[in-house]
């Protein structure tokens, strides 16, 4: 079932690309969450990161750091975040894959936080948890 993105990438719903090729475009967010705000789209259909094949993903987080830069050189931005919900436990409310580039300027009002569990882990809980996913590389 076609996205928003694949409506926007085939030209039914107005956007203002920045980037287009064969497998990737790149538009400006309606929210403008920050100047320049930029998603990276893969032009494929896939709902998730789990789903993008990996020369897709190699080619699209390229495009995400040609682009990024662009948006520094544009905007003089002091930062960048990089952010992308995978499933809706995540947020994800658009299920095709995009990164958003989101352009960060001094005393910006926009925060991400991540709970901190430091404190609440042994050493065997983070060895459990790296041979888990090494396992899973397999």
């Amino acid at each position: 079932m076609p996205t928003i993105f694949s409506k926007i990438i085939a030209r039914e719903i107005p956007a203002h690309f920045v980037y287009e090729d064969d497998l990737v475009a790149a538009f400006l967010d309606i929210s403008q969450a920050t100047k320049g705000h930029t998603l990276v789209v893969s032009k494929a259909l896939y709902p998730t990161i789990f789903d993008v094949p990996e020369d897709v993903a190699a080619h699209l987080f390229a495009v995400a750091t040609k682009v990024a830069r662009a948006i520094q050189k544009a905007f003089n931005v002091e930062g960048l975040n990089i952010l992308s919900n995978n499933g809706e436990v995540a947020g994800q409310t658009v299920f095709h894959f995009h990164l958003h580039l989101i352009p960060r300027y001094v005393k910006e009002e926009v925060s991400f936080q991540l709970k901190n569990n430091t404190g609440n882990l042994s050493p065997d809980d983070y060895k459990e948890r790296a041979r888990l996913i090494k396992e899973a590389l397999l």
